[in-house]
């Protein structure tokens, strides 16, 4: 059965989804976490590519970046399978493969979609029931984007720079907007977005990219997705 084909564009957001195999952890401990933010950062700069948010999670991690050729995420994502496997392996004595296949992914439109596509990765640690509030998980782009911690994987997007005029009120937006209740509506657009694969903006979002890829797309599938 042959692969379903990738959308991506240069400089449009991604939002890319990458899971354990089996859904069993990738993350055991601190230094964990610490040597896969280290080698994204590496591979960002490698590939051409500029994170906008992320979240690691136990057994998958979330990451919004925007390319700056076709191919960058796929050879961002390559980057970063090729060191953080072999490092896992080493560190466990385990063999094999650590990813549940190919990492999943979405076209983002900027206008309409981009800042709740931050919020949705943000909080997904609350959603999981790990934490009562983004700020008390350790291992995400909240405490750069929501309270101005450092983070030198971050590169902000125009459209959350545009949210105020200076950083401290910016943060302050981002926190308001992060704290409203996003709809089912909304998460249900973006979990069948990432999971199909499909574009995730309006009509003419959609027509744009098939314009520029000179091919159909597709559209996201209905119905109550079972991830988080």
């Amino acid at each position: 059965m042959p692969r379903k084909p990738r959308f991506f564009l240069p400089d449009i957001p991604i939002h890319i989804v990458q899971r354990g195999n089996n859904k069993d952890p990738i993350f055991f401990d601190d230094e964990d976490h610490l040597m896969y933010l280290k080698i994204l950062r590496e591979g960002a700069e490698a590939c051409g590519c500029v994170v906008h948010a992320y979240v690691l999670m136990t057994n998958h991690v979330h990451i919004l970046a925007s390319p700056a050729e076709k191919n960058g995420i796929s050879k961002l994502m390559q980057f970063v399978g090729r060191k953080y496997v072999p490092y896992i392996n080493r560190s466990y004595g385990r063999t094999g493969t650590l990813w549940e296949g190919r990492f999943k992914s979405s076209l983002i439109q900027e206008e309409d979609y981009l800042l709740n596509c931050m919020c949705y990765i943000e909080m997904n640690p609350v959603r999981a029931a790990m934490v009562a509030h983004p700020r008390d998980y350790r291992w995400s782009s909240y405490h750069y984007n929501a309270l101005g911690k450092r983070d030198e994987l971050i590169t902000s997007h125009e459209l959350y720079l545009s949210m105020d005029i200076d950083d401290a009120s910016r943060r302050k937006a981002y926190r308001l907007l992060i704290k409203q209740k996003m709809t089912a509506e909304d998460l249900s657009a973006i979990r069948n977005a990432w999971q199909t694969g499909t574009p995730l903006g309006n009509d003419d979002f959609r027509h744009e990219v098939e314009k520029a890829l000179k091919q159909k797309i597709g559209y996201a599938k209905r119905g109550r997705p079972v991830s988080k």
